[in-house]
């Protein structure tokens, strides 16, 4: 069963812009989509807070999204967050395994 996690960080001046780009910089996040159950890491920015970035996050099940957490890798993201000074607001699903009901699909415009 599917876990996303959004991540709300927000900091002062440009912090969590900043620590986004580091991420990203720096590799991290290349080597966190690499790691086995990882179905999503992208950030994206509010149009109303520029304090504020939005990391969409998504795992396969909670066992490789416990094995991410107890990573290495995790003691490097915390180290930024730290030094950017932010704090975060978590909001936590799981996929709805029977996927879209028919009567809500006619409001979804698709590529073809």
């Amino acid at each position: 069963m599917a876990i996303t996690i959004n991540i709300y960080y927000t900091g002062g001046n440009d912090n969590a812009r900043n620590f986004a780009q580091e991420m990203v910089s720096e590799g991290i996040v290349s080597q966190i989509r690499a790691e086995e159950g990882n179905l999503k890491y992208e950030y994206f920015f509010p149009m109303d807070d520029d304090k504020t970035v939005l990391l969409i996050d998504s795992w396969e099940s909670q066992d490789a999204l416990d094995k991410h957490h107890a990573s290495p890798m995790m003691q490097r993201i915390i180290a930024l967050r730290e030094k950017y000074g932010l704090t975060m607001k978590v909001q936590r699903y799981i996929a709805d395994e029977s996927g879209i009901p028919e009567k809500d699909k006619v409001f979804i415009k698709q590529s073809s």
